[in-house]
Formats: structure tokens, sequence, C-alpha cells
């Protein structure tokens, strides 16, 4: 037997339970990763406790909760393309935070550099592709000057540091206690809320991680739409600003932020680390979304 976190009803952390499964085994093409650490995201507690947004994504109850991972693989079927031994990170959706996670070819799994601890690995999949996927939207230049909304938040941190390696100056949406965390990371911090507009100086781009307050802004201050994108604000934003999200991150990307990691050109703040027992608290934590960074679950 194997553990594996699973709700058989839809809400809030406390639906999640720590249970005893069947252990999986890999089949021809598949491999078995042993998660060693898992990445939470929000899209991770508002599909448990959204009926509407699990349907989205395909996921009926009972069901398995996460998707980014890291950890070891462990069996590897015939034709597999990783071997056993070597560090693996990745997504599976509704299933990342278990003992062991079987993935086949159509699934996303990278091998974790040299230098990478598993913890900062889980945290990539999800909020690194979506970073790098806004960056591209808005066709980020050096030069550039460009306000991020939500900058602090598990995307954001990706996202402004990403900005500043292209070359462009960064201003990012906090409240004011985030401020010196932000300008550690070389982030000139912006107060969100009324009047938001007001309070920002000319720019060039700008990336809403969180809703639509930041894309209004940058409208108002006269910023053509082509030159905003939004990740959180559904499919058709307001004044035509372009949506997008992980998945349309360019071919590498993700491979591209590792390295910049393992270089030591980016780094990645974990705001806590909980192990598996501790589900309940980890999610009600990120879910607050006033944490400085990642929040990842280890088995």
């Amino acid at each position: 037997m194997s553990r594996a976190v699973i709700y058989e009803k839809f809400g809030g952390p406390e639906v999640l339970e720590l249970r005893e499964v069947p252990e999986p085994h890999a089949g021809p093409g598949e491999v078995r990763v042993r998660v060693t650490a898992a990445g939470l995201n929000p899209m991770d507690w508002g599909i448990a406790r959204h009926p509407e947004a699990a349907a989205r994504f395909g996921i009926s109850l009972p069901a398995g909760f996460g998707y980014d991972y890291a950890g070891v693989v462990d069996e590897a079927g015939p034709g597999a393309k990783h071997a056993v031994g070597e560090r693996v990170y990745g997504g599976a959706l509704g299933r990342a935070v278990a003992d062991f996670v079987v993935v086949g070819a159509e699934d996303r799994l990278f091998r974790t550099p040299d230098g990478l601890s598993d913890e900062v690995a889980s945290t990539l999949p999800v909020a690194a592709s979506s970073a790098a996927a806004a960056l591209a939207a808005v066709g980020l230049q050096a030069g550039d000057t460009v306000l991020v909304g939500g900058a602090a938040g598990g995307v954001g941190i990706f996202a402004v540091q990403l900005a500043k390696l292209a070359g462009a100056t960064v201003l990012g949406t906090a409240s004011e206690s985030t401020f010196p965390f932000l300008r550690e990371l070389g982030v000139e911090p912006v107060a969100y809320g009324p009047g938001l507009a007001g309070r920002v100086p000319e720019i060039t781009a700008a990336i809403d991680l969180f809703g639509t307050e930041t894309a209004e802004a940058a409208l108002e201050l006269g910023v053509p739409p082509e030159r905003i994108a939004t990740i959180a604000a559904g499919p058709t934003p307001p004044g035509g600003v372009r949506a997008t999200g992980g998945v349309d991150a360019e071919p590498g990307a993700l491979e591209k932020v590792a390295a910049e990691i393992a270089a030591g050109r980016l780094t990645v703040p974990i705001a806590a680390v909980f192990p598996v027992e501790k589900i309940r608290d980890a999610v009600a934590l990120q879910a607050e979304r006033h944490v400085h960074g990642k929040v990842v679950v280890t088995l």
C-alpha cells in the first residue's frame, strides 16, 4: 500500500484526507516516480473547492489532489524515456500529492538539474510556466517598464525575476507589508487597491496575475491591450487584453527557468514547507493568498 491525499466531496481544506491506497506500478512507456515534494498552487484548492472548476479540468469525485511534484523514478516500464534513479519533476493533474505518481509519454516530466533540490523543483511546473507564458504574451524586451500585479505570489516571484533577467524595469503590486520582500527581488513595489493607475509611473507593459485590477490600470494608463496579459481573469479579460497560462508557454521555457535557478541567477522563495500529514494546514495557508513565495508539501 501507499499514501495519497484524497477528497470525496468539494470544500475547503477540511475535505482533504491522507489515505492508504493500492500501490501503482509503471506499464509500457510509463515510469513511476517516488514523490518527495509537491508544490501547491491556487488551482489545486480551487478545483477541490468548486465543482465547476473541477468539471473544467475533467476531475470527478473521489479525486486526488495537486499538480506539481518532484522526486525520483523508481520503476520504468518497457519503452519508457526515463530510467530508474533519475531525479525528475513534472505535473500530474489531481494526483501529485501522493507517495507515487505513474506518468506516461503524454505527461510533462523533466529531469531535475544538479543543484536544484526536490522542494525547489516541485514549485516549477505551473508557476514558472505561467510566468514565462505571460512575459512572452506581452513581448517583453530589454528597456521595457512592466507592472506585475500580484508580484509576491507563487507566479509573481518567477515573473518579476524573469522580467529583470530580460532587462526590464519591474514594478509590482502588493500590500505594504510585502514591500521589503519585493525590493529584495529588485522590484519597485506599488500598493494595490483603488486608484492604482494614479500611483504608477509610465509603463510599457503589464501582467495581471490576480484578476483584473492591474490590467484595468494599464489600460487607463494607455498601454496597448496587446502588451497586457492576464492569467486569472478568465478567457475574456477586459479591454481585449491577452489571456494566457502555463499551457501557452513556449517549448523549453520550463527547462530554461530551471537552468537559471541552477546557475544562481534566479531564486525561489519558499514561504513554508509542511509534511504531507499537515496537508490541510498547508492548503489553508496557501489559500490565504498572502504568502510570499511558494508552499511545499513533503512526502
